[in-house]
């Protein structure tokens, strides 16, 4: 009798434990729905209110946990380097981590955390994570021309610092300049560019009308043409194959413009030196 009678006490605790558990779950995804509700509507500090309060009733929620990381994303403004600002982006980066923790291939968590870390100007960690974007799905043109935009920010800013510090026009080249500083700056760059090239050719080899990309590509070249220190030839070689990527990407530009109802506007594209 008196194990039956224990039994029954275990049974009952066990059903309101059950009980607790379901309702908990029930009241995390009403918050999950009125904080998507909040986010749609760009009340994102009240979005971000729901979505604490659903992760925190149903921690194995991911969507909750998700959407948490997107509307910290929203709130972070790029180039504002202050304490709190930072803070969005560093809150927006540990959600998603925690997201990937459960679904180690959540492509979109993936996207994000490579998205701040770009706007952060943490390259090293924004590379990391596109190319882990581009495993999950090798198929996405986008992650290849992220990389590669970084690889050209990445040249294009020591050696701009470098002509600064020679005095150079815009219309000088580096190599005629200074062939100590030229081969410096091909030494430390060489290895970007390459990376830069061959990603853009992964991206347009997907996406044969990416035309942000032909006019990165257009700019690598550049690059390269400018460290190419002791060989006049392969530096006018690569200037003649910037500017054919200059003709295509206008011409692509040009061509989806046209398709565009009501367009009809001139098409204009900067060539940093």
């Amino acid at each position: 009798m008196k194990t039956t009678q224990r039994l029954l006490v275990v049974f009952a605790a066990a059903l309101v434990m059950l009980s607790s558990t379901g309702c908990s779950k029930l009241q995390a995804r009403d918050h999950l729905n009125k904080g998507v509700q909040a986010y749609k509507n760009s009340k994102f500090e009240q979005a971000i209110d729901h979505f604490q309060q659903a992760v925190a009733l149903d921690p194995t929620l991911l969507n909750a946990r998700l959407y948490l990381a997107t509307a910290y994303a929203q709130q972070y403004i790029p180039g504002a380097d202050t304490p709190d600002n930072n803070r969005y982006a560093e809150q927006a980066i540990d959600s998603y981590k925690q997201v990937l923790q459960a679904d180690p291939k959540n492509i979109n968590s993936v996207k994000g955390i490579a998205y701040l870390y770009l706007q952060m100007k943490s390259f090293p960690l924004a590379k990391e994570y596109y190319k882990k974007a581009s495993e999950i799905d090798p198929n996405d043109p986008e992650p290849y021309y992220s990389v590669a935009v970084i690889d050209w920010t990445q040249t294009y800013v020591p050696r701009q610092e470098e002509r600064a510090k020679l005095g150079m026009k815009p219309d000088e080249s580096l190599p005629a300049k200074d062939k100590k500083v030229c081969a410096q700056l091909k030494e430390t760059n060489t290895a970007n560019v390459q990376e830069g090239i061959d990603n853009l050719n992964k991206a347009l080899q997907l996406r044969p009308d990416y035309d942000d990309a032909m006019a990165y590509m257009n700019l690598m070249f550049r690059e390269r043409a400018d460290i190419q220190c002791d060989d006049p030839a392969a530096r006018a070689a690569d200037l003649k194959t910037a500017d054919e990527w200059v003709d295509k990407t206008m011409a692509v530009k040009k061509e989806k413009a046209e398709k565009q109802p009501g367009s009809g506007g001139n098409i204009v594209m900067d060539q940093p030196k």
